[in-house]
């Protein structure tokens, strides 16, 4: 799942820190030197492909609301699409079509453009700060994500190939098409850089930047770029106008917090590492990451505290809770378990919340 990236130097260590999901396995030479795909081609709809549409939902749905339930069954059910989702799937439009594979981003891509083939009035949306990070060699990922909204008449929709494992605390906002194209393009230079392609990263990134000047993580992500071929002066204008765009934007702060370090410039690095940490102190997905951090360790008593510091940022998440409540089985307060597991399930939906149904019961069989 990723809709952008970040390439950061990491605090501590060296690692870079990339905003996206890891480099594709399958980017082969060919495409790696290839130039950016235009703008109007990645929403570009093959003909089969509209015919397909025409047939399976224009052809047998009333518009509104019926139209749009039947293009979700054709782009997710068996007998549509069948879509798989695969997490550096970053492709078109039409390469959605051919290969039957999307992530996120590629998902909202051939969802708008179908819904709008098909009269209805379709947008992206984003979601800048979730709880999503990969790692591979001497890059970690981190990512945002994005999703189609649909409107109806006064109501709004949404439609999102990742939901059920996507966490955040914001509710996405609406993104015209250039960001898309240019997160699109962001994505596509994550993996050329990742495989150390910088020529073909760079055409990218000017892809992304002239799609969209206001990308904050493309300017982050153009800062790396110049890290990485040496210019040092450039990599920081870079990554301070990110953070002009984006005061917060976790990635150009880490990125900034390294090259001082790399500098000696001790006092600014422990400014921006002084700001990470603000931010970090006010981030609930901050929290559940530590308390998954200790449990793998075997701390559940340390565990517990952060996952409690996480609900009281963010009381709403349900993930949050159902950690707790393994916490202190883990620590014998069984009673306080089960409290936690009532309100993961209370907060839930659907088949998540007949799975801590399930928990509970068995729980409640336990104590007796």
């Amino acid at each position: 799942m990723k809709s952008g990236w970040w390439l950061a130097a990491a605090l501590l260590l060296s690692p870079m820190v990339l905003f996206a999901a890891p480099p594709s396995q399958a980017s082969g030479d060919v495409a790696a030197l290839a130039p950016p795909t235009p703008p109007e081609d990645v929403l570009a709809i093959p003909a089969s492909l509209r015919a397909a549409l025409r047939e399976q939902v224009v052809a047998r749905s009333a518009p509104g609301e019926p139209r749009m339930r039947r293009l979700a069954a054709f782009l997710l059910g068996p007998e549509g699409l069948a879509l798989k989702y695969v997490p550096d799937a970053d492709l078109t439009v039409a390469q959605v079509w051919e290969t039957r594979t999307a992530n996120c981003l590629a998902f909202t891509l051939l969802t708008i453009a179908l819904a709008r083939e098909a009269g209805l009035d379709a947008y992206g949306q984003e979601i800048p700060r979730t709880l999503a990070w990969y790692s591979s060699g001497d890059t970690v990922y981190f990512s945002n994500h994005v999703n189609a909204g649909i409107r109806i008449g006064a109501q709004r929709y949404t439609l999102d190939v990742a939901s059920d494992s996507v966490m955040s605390n914001v509710p996405p906002a609406k993104v015209d098409d250039r960001r898309l194209i240019a997160i699109y393009y962001s994505n596509r230079a994550a993996n050329l850089l990742a495989e150390g392609r910088l020529e073909a990263a760079a055409l990218q990134i000017d892809a992304a930047l002239r799609s969209d000047q206001r990308y904050p993580t493309a300017w982050s992500n153009a800062g790396v770029l110049r890290l990485r071929a040496g210019d040092d002066a450039g990599a920081e204008r870079d990554f301070l106008h990110a953070l002009e765009l984006d005061r917060r934007h976790d990635g150009a702060l880490m990125n900034l917090a390294s090259l001082y370090g790399k500098r000696g410039d001790s006092a600014r690095q422990a400014d921006y590492n002084r700001r990470i940490a603000r931010i970090n102190a006010r981030n609930p997905f901050h929290a559940f990451m530590l308390a998954i951090e200790a449990e793998k360790l075997g701390d559940y008593g340390a565990a517990a505290a952060h996952y409690r510091q996480a609900i009281k940022l963010y009381e709403g998440e349900h993930r949050f809770h159902f950690g707790l409540a393994r916490a202190y089985l883990h620590l014998g307060e069984s009673r306080k378990a089960g409290e936690a597991l009532r309100r993961a399930h209370d907060i839930s939906s659907g088949t998540v919340r007949d799975r801590y149904q399930a928990k509970l019961d068995r729980l409640r069989e336990l104590q007796r």
